[in-house]
């Protein structure tokens, strides 16, 4: 909802339990007022009336109130937009007109400032109590270079002590969660490597005293699948703000000239009172209704070939592997690397986007025959972005590739980034995967990305070179075109594992590669990580063989590897051919439970009960009248009980009976005292469904 006070000059947007206010002064100058509980326009025309409060020498009235700084003036804060020409660097804009949104829109608000030839426009869009927020910038004057242009500046109200909470890691080790102490300064996250990266995921959260279920907590994600920044500064006076957008520094992010515009990813804020717990409900709930493509339906069962297989695969190979995992209950058998080209390693084929002959003699159209004639979807593995220098695209088009003239060239994984900012690249992979999916029944792509940018050169292309940003504009316009033309066809966002991940690449794939670590016990702390922002929609998870020889050699049993993998978007990934009987026995029953509690863990509220470090760890799903529990015990000690397991998102005067024991217990005894648990020793697991009676 938006109201605007009779002078148009105070704008305030309402969800259901949260606000958000900005003023115009008679200076134009931009304030913001409130972020929080919901309040009424009488309110913010209150906040507005308030004198801005008196500082010190040497420093702005503005810095820290400001709802975005932009560079110039009288303002020393970190500005969100930092712009030059030929004749003068910096913005001293006025306020033009706002604008309201029509029919889907209706709810959008634009706010339009003008700087000589040079229109800012500020976008808010509130979709339910998450605020939706981006710049567009058009130029009709002289050429106009573009420092930096973040989407969104957000201010926090005055508080003590706030905390800093981030998701941090590397490959292998995605998503790990970390809580500091905010100080005087600037903390700054983000990624130089052209891609969201494994290193830190686009968002960022404060509070003072939250918990897991109680307390204020502010929340930043950023829609961005290229490189990013997030700055968060407590300013001399305490004040605190957020800033945050595409690009990594301030070298430019593109050149306007007269006619051109660009506009800058959305960049999404979230209050709760609801604690940590709270917040990720309220951003898994917007995801679904705003983000993720057909999010009403579940995920299915997938089996994947890698870690079955590498790159030593054939058709046959393949077939046999098809036939355990339908006879298993999976759903959508996935080929992955080493089907096309010369792809009989790392070395080449990228690029050649063709079955190879030897392997699949009649193109992939037999297999996928075969699978789907077994029950499942037919799924493949690609990565469209990369080439290898050994492959027949290369060979034929050196230039396509990002390079820097007179610089040697560097490699990952044997392979060289693509440019596609230029649009004979575009249209090329557009021509391949449109062909690829034409020309066998395709369900499903699994889209990789193995390699951070280096060398990213445009020879030819004049400084700032847009291929940063242009890039990821490709790249969504090339998902857009290919799910337009094959709307049945779903795809998976992968980057050697979790290194793209954000809401930009959410709004164009079904669900995404969590993380190359399929270790069950790892894959708790970064699942809980991931959980902070991301649900489980779209959190894929894979059963892989025991021991765990990609990473550490742990042992485990297929127990506690499917318990762990069923907190999000079922997956098996091990050999299938040397499982014994008995593994494939078990693992058909796990499958068929998992497809039973999928609605609720694919649909349903999250409650993180306790969190993995070291001990019990458990999380709970809720929906409608139903709950199910996962639980792991990772070791115990001196022979000491399993602790209770408290719940949470139950109804206290209803009854719920435990399908597992048959023990009926009411909510308000469930939610205070708990459920006792039947694990013991070391990596132990359990599901726990409920039923409200």
């Amino acid at each position: 909802m938006l109201d605007i006070t009779g002078d148009g000059r105070t704008w305030l947007l309402s969800g259901p339990r949260s606000s958000y206010a900005v003023h115009l002064t008679e200076d134009d100058e931009l304030l913001h007022l409130h972020w929080g509980p919901r309040i009424s326009l009488a309110d913010a025309e209150a906040l507005a009336a308030l004198p801005l409060p008196g500082h010190w020498p040497f420093e702005s009235a503005l810095d820290g109130r400001e709802e975005y700084p932009v560079e110039g003036g009288p303002r020393f804060a970190r500005p969100a937009l930092s712009v030059r020409t030929e004749e003068r660097r910096g913005t001293e804009w006025a306020f033009e007109a706002y604008e309201t949104g029509s029919g889907e829109e209706a709810d959008e608000l634009r706010l339009r400032f003008r700087d000589a030839g040079l229109t800012i426009t500020l976008h808010y869009r509130m979709r339910d109590d998450v605020v939706e927020r981006w710049v567009t910038l058009r130029n009709e004057g002289p050429a106009v270079e573009l420092l930096r242009a973040d989407s969104a500046t957000w201010t926090l109200p005055e508080r003590d002590g706030w905390r800093l909470s981030q998701l941090h890691g590397r490959w292998a080790a995605e998503s790990r969660l970390t809580a500091a102490p905010l100080t005087y300064g600037e903390k700054v996250v983000g990624s130089r490597r052209g891609h969201t990266g494994h290193q830190h995921l686009p968002w960022v959260a404060l509070d003072t005293d939250a918990t897991e279920e109680h307390g204020e907590v502010y929340g930043c994600a950023l829609g961005w699948s290229g490189s990013w920044r997030i700055t968060v500064a407590q300013l001399p006076d305490a004040r605190v703000q957020i800033t945050g957008g595409a690009g990594h520094d301030d070298s430019g992010l593109a050149r306007l000239a007269a006619g051109e515009s660009f506009t800058t990813p959305v960049f999404a804020g979230l209050w709760s009172d609801g604690g940590f717990g709270g917040a990720s409900r309220a951003w898994h709930a917007y995801q679904r209704a705003y983000v993720i493509p057909d999010a009403g339906r579940d995920r299915p069962v997938l089996f994947n070939s890698w870690e079955a297989t590498g790159f030593d695969i054939s058709e046959e190979q393949q077939r046999a592997l098809a036939r355990r995992a339908a006879d298993l209950g999976v759903e959508l058998f996935v080929v992955d690397d080493g089907w096309f080209g010369a792809r009989t390693g790392d070395h080449a084929g990228l690029g050649d986007w063709r079955p190879n002959p030897d392997r699949f003699p009649a193109g992939l159209g037999p297999l996928a025959d075969e699978v789907h004639a077994l029950g499942m979807r037919f799924g493949i593995w690609v990565e469209p972005e990369m080439v290898n220098p050994n492959s027949e695209l290369y060979r034929a088009h050196p230039d396509w590739v990002q390079y820097q003239k007179g610089r040697k060239r560097t490699e990952f994984r044997n392979q060289l980034v693509l440019n596609l900012a230029r649009e004979d690249v575009q249209e090329y992979l557009w021509e391949q995967l449109h062909t690829l999916l034409s020309s066998a029944p395709v369900d499903y792509v699994k889209w990789d990305f193995n390699r951070c940018f280096t060398d990213a050169g445009w020879p030819g292309e004049p400084y700032p070179q847009r291929l940063w940003a242009d890039h990821v504009r490709a790249l969504y316009a090339l998902l857009d075109r290919l799910r337009a033309a094959h709307p049945g066809v779903a795809f998976e966002s992968c980057s050697g594992g979790g290194g793209r991940i954000d809401l930009g690449v959410l709004g164009r794939t079904d669900q995404v590669w969590t993380s190359d670590n399929t270790d069950p016990l790892d894959r708790l702390a970064i699942q809980h990580g991931f959980s902070q922002i991301h649900p489980a929609r779209v959190m894929a998870a894979w059963v892989t063989d025991s021991p765990n020889t990609m990473l550490n050699g742990r042992v485990s049993s297929l127990r506690f590897r499917f318990v762990s993998a069923m907190a999000g978007v079922l997956g098996i990934g091990g050999d299938l051919t040397r499982w014994t009987e008995e593994e494939l026995a078990e693992a058909r029953g796990w499958v068929a439970l998992y497809k039973e509690i999928r609605p609720l863990v694919q649909r349903g509220d999250l409650y993180r009960l306790r969190p993995p470090r070291g001990g019990l760890s458990a999380v709970q799903y809720v929906l409608g009248g139903e709950a199910v529990v996962l639980a792991w015990l990772q070791s115990q000690h001196h022979g000491e009980p399993v602790p209770a397991l408290r719940l949470r998102g139950l109804d206290p005067t209803a009854s719920y009976e435990c399908r597992e024991t048959g023990e009926v217990r009411r909510g308000a005894v469930l939610l205070h005292h708990g459920l006792r648990l039947a694990l013991r020793g070391d990596l132990d697991a359990t599901v726990l469904r409920l039923r409200r009676i």
